[in-house]
């Protein structure tokens, strides 16, 4: 009989999957284009024009960058599609609506181009904990693009995991 303490963790098919190691490098950018309106409140078309002609959109070079609103203005659609031509040739994505809407929009297209044939008919656990800000959404979809290939999904730590699917 062997007193050998064996790290079943460790010798397990047990795979993790931590969203943090999908988290792409690059500032995140809040755009608020509240400044930009007269008083704080009205779209005025010239003058909106000549801020996006004059403004520097050099300074986004290979950020996220989420356009908004903080000033409740009304604001035409048109806006945000001009600021979007402007700052496309230099932002790595560009999307209208806060922070987390940016997560979510990069995590989805993480997810949608993640390979799934390794995870085939494997044991999963998806990492819980982060310190990145990983959308909520990000793990539903995860599961839903696991489902169909994975023996069993689990969320959590593997000393303490919480089972979720078991085919």
């Amino acid at each position: 009989m062997s007193n050998e303490i064996k790290n079943r963790v460790a010798n397990s098919k047990l795979i993790t999957i931590d969203l943090e190691d999908f988290y792409p490098i690059g500032e995140r950018v809040l755009f608020d284009i509240k400044k930009w309106l007269f008083a704080e409140q009205i779209l005025k078309e010239k003058d909106f024009r000549e801020f996006v002609k004059n403004h520097n959109w050099q300074e986004y070079q290979n950020k996220y960058v989420a356009l908004t609103c903080s000033a409740e203005a009304i604001i035409p659609s048109w806006a945000y599609l001009l600021i979007t031509i402007s700052i496309a040739p230099f932002a790595k994505k560009i999307v209208i609506g806060n922070l987390e809407v940016l997560e979510t929009s990069v995590f989805q297209e993480i997810i949608e181009n993640l390979e799934i044939e390794n995870y085939k008919e494997k044991p999963i656990i998806i990492k819980g904990c982060s310190n990145k800000p990983i959308p909520q959404t990000a793990y539903s979809q995860l599961i839903s693009k696991l489902l169909p290939v994975a023996k069993s999904i689990m969320y959590g730590e593997a000393c303490s995991s919480v089972p979720l699917f078991k085919k």
